[in-house]
């Protein structure tokens, strides 16, 4: 497997490539980062292999209180237009949605903590998702959705949100929900977002979402199968 230059991109401290990092390092990938939180630069297109996109707790459409996003879905634009590998996770996956043309809009429910998935049968046949099995207790936290954008293969959905993950172009793939999510990376959601766990359909208490040991490594484990198995 050659070495992939990997460039990701932040929006808050506290949401980082949690168990993506340990996925590129066991690999020999690079890894580089553009904090926009830092307003840290962009790097030309032609300088990267994989771009992934990370989650947030602001909205794609908050371009007033994030000037930033402009920017950032300028550059998601050109990276998918250049048929790089793009992964787009919670926030990322609604910035792909919206770059390709789709609705992004608030979801009846909230989703917080661990809730099943199931794959469709497009996915169960789709060799980035073949090896997995077609109901997937994963890890959310979302308020948003989005329309499948046109051209996209839907791929997963959950009793809370119809829409959880596309395909499109066989390189671009966005995930509502959070396979790279480890223990840690939760403690750093619930220490800043503590506010969102109101009463809810879809909304666990901190220690449900704690305590889920096998949980996380079944999580991390599809996420590395997926990562292994997108175009390199």
């Amino acid at each position: 497997m050659r070495m992939i230059k990997i460039h990701y991109l932040q929006h808050v401290p506290f949401e980082g490539l949690a168990s993506i990092e340990q996925w590129a390092k066991a690999r020999g990938h690079s890894l580089s980062v553009t904090r926009f939180y830092q307003n840290e630069p962009l790097p030309p297109v032609d300088e990267i292999d994989w771009l992934v996109i990370l989650g947030g707790p602001m909205n794609i459409y908050e371009e007033d209180r994030y000037p930033w996003l402009f920017r950032e879905k300028r550059f998601i634009e050109q990276v998918i237009s250049k048929e790089k590998v793009v992964l787009g996770i919670c926030l990322g996956s609604q910035l792909i949605a919206d770059v390709l043309g789709a609705r992004v809009f608030r979801n009846r429910y909230k989703e917080i903590g661990w809730f099943p998935i199931e794959f469709t049968p497009e996915a169960q046949a789709s060799p980035l998702f073949n090896f997995l099995p077609s109901r997937l207790t994963v890890f959310h936290w979302h308020g948003d959705t989005f329309d499948l954008p046109r051209g996209t293969v839907w791929l997963a959905q959950s009793e809370g949100c119809q829409n959880q993950a596309f395909l499109y172009k066989e390189k671009v793939l966005g995930l509502q929900f959070h396979l790279e999510s480890t223990k840690e990376s939760v403690e750093q959601l619930l220490a800043n977002c503590v506010d969102e766990l109101v009463e809810g359909r879809y909304i666990q208490k901190p220690d449900e979402m704690l305590s889920r040991e096998t949980n996380f490594e079944k999580i991390n484990e599809a996420l590395y199968g997926i990562l292994d198995r997108m175009p390199h």
